[in-house]
């Protein structure tokens, strides 16, 4: 199954490769330019959020930025998420007198908002004949979603591992408990005020939504599949599944399966999978450089793997002093 998958991407890079002349690269520099445009958006809510939660702390909106955008340009090429870790440590010591616990529990209320557009996104693409099923989730070439799909009860074992392995860590944690959920709750601050939620929170990323929806319609038109509404919210649909699945770089392997699968009767499967590699490319590509730009201008970081280092060396020190 690896090793079917493998075979599948590497066909759609020499689709996309044998492709390049037949880009619309003017297409693809505005998608690319409404993706900053949207990951700047999303950083600005997230800005909201530790305001509210520090009200009293100075805190400057280029260093979220700067964390928000390295950390998205790191997980678009490492799996599992790695960039959060790279988020946690560069927002931790951008807010002064912040605690790890509070900082990470703000990376949550981006959910409720992620949560409230993605179910209608993902019931919308299932009601259009073209989507994937669940239970046929084990027959596409994805081998990290079809794993999953084919061994549910590895699945289930898994899930309730994972659920015991948190009630362990709250038991161990017991003692200190009280002053965890209090800076836990810090973090979700905002959540608590409705109206301000809606309005520095809901709203903007809503509008950086908005430019997310455009990037994509336009980079459908700069790899030939067309832009349309119907389209955007396929590949939307997509993009939330491979989300779920965050066990490669960008949900790669994923989102290509879904993509073949999503748009074969729409364009030529060379097409199909020239689009589904090179939009994934060409994000990954516009995002690593973002996000490398703002540590080095921001954080005077020369690599990713700096950051990561520093961090450890921080928590190392805290666990030493404390």
């Amino acid at each position: 199954m690896p090793l079917a998958d493998l075979t599948s991407f590497l066909n759609a890079v020499s689709s996309f490769f044998e492709s390049l002349a037949d880009v619309g690269w003017g297409s693809l520099l505005i998608g690319l330019i409404c993706f900053g445009i949207y990951l700047t958006l999303r950083s600005r809510a997230y800005f909201n959020v530790l305001r509210a939660a520090y009200p009293t702390e100075p805190i400057l909106f280029r260093r979220i930025w700067g964390a928000y955008v390295a950390a998205y340009g790191f997980n678009n090429v490492v799996p599992a998420r790695g960039g959060d870790v790279i988020k946690l440590f560069l927002v931790k010591t951008s807010v002064p007198h912040s605690t790890y616990s509070a900082v990470g529990a703000s990376f949550f209320v981006e959910l409720v908002y992620d949560a409230s557009i993605g179910i209608p996104v993902l019931l919308f693409a299932f009601t259009q004949g073209v989507f994937p099923k669940p239970p046929d989730f084990a027959s596409l070439d994805a081998f990290d979603l079809s794993f999953f799909a084919s061994h549910l009860r590895f699945t289930l074992f898994l899930l309730t591992a994972l659920g015991v392995a948190g009630l362990v860590a709250f038991a161990l944690l017991s003692r200190r408990v009280a002053a965890f959920w209090a800076r836990v709750r810090q973090g979700l601050t905002i959540l608590f005020d409705r109206d301000r939620y809606l309005r520095e929170v809901w709203l903007v990323q809503f509008a950086g939504w908005c430019f997310r929806f455009t990037a994509f319609w336009f980079l459908l038109e700069a790899f030939g599949i067309g832009g349309s509404v119907r389209n955007v919210l396929l590949v939307l649909g997509v993009n939330a599944v491979a989300s779920v699945v965050p066990f490669t770089p960008g949900g790669a392997g994923v989102q290509q399966a879904f993509l073949v699968k999503v748009f074969a009767s729409t364009a030529t499967g060379a097409t199909v999978a020239a689009y589904s590699v090179g939009q994934q490319i060409a994000i990954a590509a516009f995002s690593v450089a973002m996000g490398f730009a703002a540590l080095v201008a921001i954080f005077k970081f020369t690599s990713f793997r700096a950051v990561i280092e520093a961090g450890r060396a921080e928590r190392r020190a805290e666990a030493a002093a404390s």
